[in-house]
């Protein structure tokens, strides 16, 4: 998988996206920085009725850290020991984090596949209604081709 830990990129967690970080106390415990993918609904346009088809679906990357109050910035919380990773609050790794998008994206940006191709960033919003986290969200594109 293109965003597993070994790419360095400190992400520890990636799933499907379930509004996860709607229902955090029903949810079970997922270490963070984690990243939910959510595939946006696909408008297929006929490129030949009944064979082949094109489209240019959304799927958004909720990119999910922990708050930290103090520097007013996120900070990594070790999800299992509940001790912060960062050394009270330490400003210049919690920036380090907030470049996690950028990490991201020199991951996937521009990425091709055998069905889908030109994968590329076209927006960000950051959901700060979260009293413990902060959500990032990247919204890709791409050209996507079925044929039946």
């Amino acid at each position: 998988m293109l965003l597993n830990p070994e790419h360095g990129l400190g992400i520890k967690h990636v799933d499907l996206w379930n509004h996860n970080v709607e229902f955090l106390e029903q949810e079970a415990i997922w270490d963070r920085p984690a990243v939910f993918i959510e595939f946006c609904p696909i408008n297929w346009e006929p490129h030949q009725r009944g064979v082949s088809y094109r489209a240019e679906p959304l799927v958004k990357l909720h990119i999910v850290t922990d708050w930290c109050p103090e520097s007013g910035l996120t900070d990594c919380l070790d999800t299992q020991s509940g001790e912060s990773l960062l050394t009270d609050c330490d400003a210049d790794s919690s920036v380090e984090l907030l470049d996690l998008s950028e990490a991201i994206h020199g991951v996937v940006g521009c990425i091709d596949g055998e069905k889908f191709s030109r994968f590329d960033l076209i927006q960000t919003a950051t959901n700060h209604n979260h009293e413990d986290i902060v959500e990032s969200i990247d919204t890709y594109q791409c050209v996507a081709y079925r044929q039946f």
